[in-house]
């Protein structure tokens, strides 16, 4: 999600972590209260950070999470998934999407745009 719908979407983020920890996930960082807050990354040349929703750590691997909600900013977040989408695949980590009721539609059309329609979703 971006950052101006973070304070809306609070609770969605804590069941994601807690969806998380229930399946083996540790070392789990968050842009919450009560986690570390992920590494941000800042574009070279203008003034916008990205930053994960979520990052932990299964079976010696590091997996990044961001969540997938309806978006006034459409851009911005398939330029964030873009972005996350090419990091991961250059760390060898692993990229994986958590969406919730209501926005399944919207997040399977964004993946069709930017085409990432091999990710699969972590239905929350």
């Amino acid at each position: 999600m971006i950052h101006e719908d973070k304070e809306k979407y609070q609770d969605i983020l804590k069941d994601s972590v807690d969806y998380l920890e229930h399946h083996g996930f540790e070392n789990i960082k968050a842009d919450t209260e009560g986690y570390e807050t992920p590494k941000s990354f800042t574009k070279k040349g203008s003034d916008i950070i990205i930053t994960p929703d979520i990052v932990a750590d299964k079976n010696g691997s590091k997996h990044y999470f961001d969540i997938s909600l309806k978006s006034e900013k459409p851009k911005l977040l398939k330029s964030k998934w873009l972005f996350l989408n090419a990091f991961t695949a250059l760390k060898s980590h692993h990229f994986k999407l958590i969406t919730t009721k209501g926005h399944y539609k919207f997040t399977n059309e964004m993946l069709d745009d930017i085409n990432l329609h091999n990710k699969s979703l972590i239905k929350i």
